[in-house]
């Protein structure tokens, strides 16, 4: 397994230079993409080539082309099933499924995006009228495979997107099922944002000598996104939140990131009561609800999106100028997913994270995680950091063994599958929702 990692000075080059079709790179041009991200220079030329390829990189950085340029550049048109590409979510399926269709403009490829939410019987429709490239999230395609709707011997290039994601979720086994019915003699790729061993062992039982791109490895924020917290106790949360939105850059999007579905809705009742303009996206909402939601937030006709981290991948709106984490996370990679869905493909942005001082040792993760810059706000706005986080600190500092024994069992967080979506509960205590 070799490896590639980014030169800290690359020429520049051009997407023909890359050896795409004509045809490509002309719809490619008519979007507005001049010239590749680094992702995509060093990975088209090695999937064009036929090599297996294992690419990193962090959401934004333009990854979804530099799989699927080469891939529509090797399919042929008018046959049968050539190309699947496996994501873990039906808005990433949607998503990648859209930027083919764009890319794919004067090429007369048909793809289609496969996955649960929508009928069946509407993509056995479509798949009747043939298709070359599938984009399809785990379920959905094996429960075509099981009725016979879709077959993959024909499939001689597969692309696992967000591998660390679909393994979070759980589709380790459901990927091992498909690839069963693919050819042996396909070219496999593997794209995602962290490399656990899992994904490296999942690389070597399924890929050929695959090269290694990796972009940003030992840094793993992005440096276009202005980080900074606020040490706050819960109760004042929402109010900063308000004020937050209010002095936001004219014309920039904001998501805000809830721990549950149940807290997504009030956020956003609240955050409607206020007057401003809110919809909501979580895993109880049917795939038309969530449809409609997306496509209010990518028009404008709603400019804040509250939203569960079923939404952390799979949104690609390059108007949103704002995360703020009204929640904490306890893995830091979903704080730097979260914050990736700002600074799209080069851009800047603002990531800010309310953090109650019953939470400040999840967040002190993250900033261990990180070598840039997180401010802390409390100074530049005078308000003063609650006792229970200066107290706790010191206590930290006497009793560095028992840090977070105390808040792990007060504020239980366990992690399930249903369906492939993580579903997030806590430990029953008759309290009011504390977590932060």
């Amino acid at each position: 397994m070799s490896n590639t990692k980014q030169k800290s000075e690359l020429k520049m080059v051009s997407f023909e230079e890359l050896g795409l079709n004509t045809s490509i790179v002309k719809a490619v041009k008519e979007i507005g993409m001049e010239n590749p991200f680094p992702i995509q220079e060093q990975c088209i030329p090695l999937i064009l080539k036929g090599k297996d390829v294992i690419g990193q990189a962090h959401t934004g950085t333009g990854k979804t082309a530099a799989f699927s340029l080469p891939l529509i550049n090797k399919v042929k048109s008018r046959g049968p099933i050539q190309g699947l590409i496996i994501v873990p979510t039906r808005e990433l399926a949607m998503q990648v499924n859209n930027e083919i269709k764009k890319f794919s403009k004067y090429m007369g490829i048909r793809s289609l995006a496969v996955y649960g939410g929508q009928g069946i019987h509407i993509q056995k429709e479509q798949l009747r009228r043939g298709v070359q490239v599938i984009v399809a999230t785990p379920g959905r395609l094996i429960d075509h495979v099981k009725h016979g709707t879709i077959q993959l011997e024909d499939v001689n290039f597969v692309v696992l997107d967000e591998a660390d994601r679909m393994l979070d979720m759980g589709f380790i086994d459901d990927i091992k099922f498909i690839l069963f019915y693919v050819n042996e003699r396909r070219q496999t790729c593997l794209f995602s944002a962290t490399m656990p061993i899992e994904i490296l062992r999942l690389s070597k039982e399924y890929m050929k000598e695959p090269e290694q791109v990796r972009l940003n490895e030992d840094e793993i924020s992005l440096e276009t996104i202005d980080q900074s917290y606020l040490i706050i106790e819960e109760r004042e949360k929402f109010k900063h939140l308000c004020n937050f939105i209010r002095n936001r850059e004219k014309g920039q999007q904001t998501i805000v990131f809830v721990a549950t579905k149940q807290r997504t809705q009030r956020i956003a009742d609240d955050l409607n009561r206020e007057g401003f303009r809110v919809i909501t996206i979580h895993g109880d909402l049917s795939q038309r609800q969530r449809d409609y939601s997306m496509n209010r937030f990518k028009n404008g006709s709603d400019d804040i999106l509250v939203a569960t981290d079923i939404a952390a991948r799979g949104i690609d709106v390059p108007a949103v100028g704002n995360i703020i984490n009204y929640d904490i996370p306890e893995d830091p990679l979903v704080y730097f997913h979260r914050i990736g869905r700002t600074a799209r493909a080069g851009g800047s942005g603002k990531a800010i994270s309310l953090v109650s001082s019953s939470r400040y040792e999840d967040f002190a993760r993250i900033l261990k995680r990180t070598e840039l810059s997180v401010k802390r706000l409390n100074d530049e706005i005078g308000i003063e950091v609650p006792t229970l986080y200066v107290s706790r600190n010191r206590d930290n500092r006497q009793r560095p063994s028992n840090s977070n024994s105390q808040s792990r069992r007060r504020y239980g967080y366990s992690r399930g599958v249903n369906r492939g979506r993580p579903q997030y509960s806590r430990q029953s205590n008759n309290s009011t929702y504390r977590r932060g």
